[in-house]
């Protein structure tokens, strides 16, 4: 099990199982709602419980998925797309070690011009 939480702890939650490898988004969207590229593991949707939701707000950001984030701390949580069974999760809302590593980086061209992909984990 692995538990995490939002910066304020408005919103924690637990996942059971594996967590996928990290995947490093710099697409728009994930660029302007996290101020960087905006990295996440995920799990099936049955894998995680969210065990406090105070401060979560869903923000339809597409017609494809919607976002989780804390309305108290602005913390981003959650990616949820609706035809998928997976829920993307912030790689860094975990507390603790997760024993994952980043697999890829999506969606390259779209990343911002202030910074390089230097880190030789390819981009698909």
């Amino acid at each position: 099990m692995h538990k995490g939480s939002c910066l304020c702890g408005a919103v924690t939650f637990e996942t059971t199982g594996p967590l996928r490898p990290s995947v490093a988004c710099h697409c728009t969207q994930c660029r302007k709602v996290s101020g960087h590229y905006w990295s996440a593991t995920s799990v099936p949707k049955e894998a995680l419980s969210i065990t406090r939701a105070d401060g979560l707000k869903w923000y339809r950001s597409s017609a494809k998925a919607q976002r989780g984030f804390c309305g108290q701390c602005g913390a981003t949580l959650f990616w949820k797309p609706e035809d998928e069974p997976r829920m993307s999760i912030s790689s860094g809302a975990f507390d603790g070690p997760t024993g994952i590593t980043t697999a890829k980086h999506i969606y390259c061209a779209d990343k911002g011009d202030y910074y390089d992909i230097e880190d030789g984990v390819p981009c698909s």
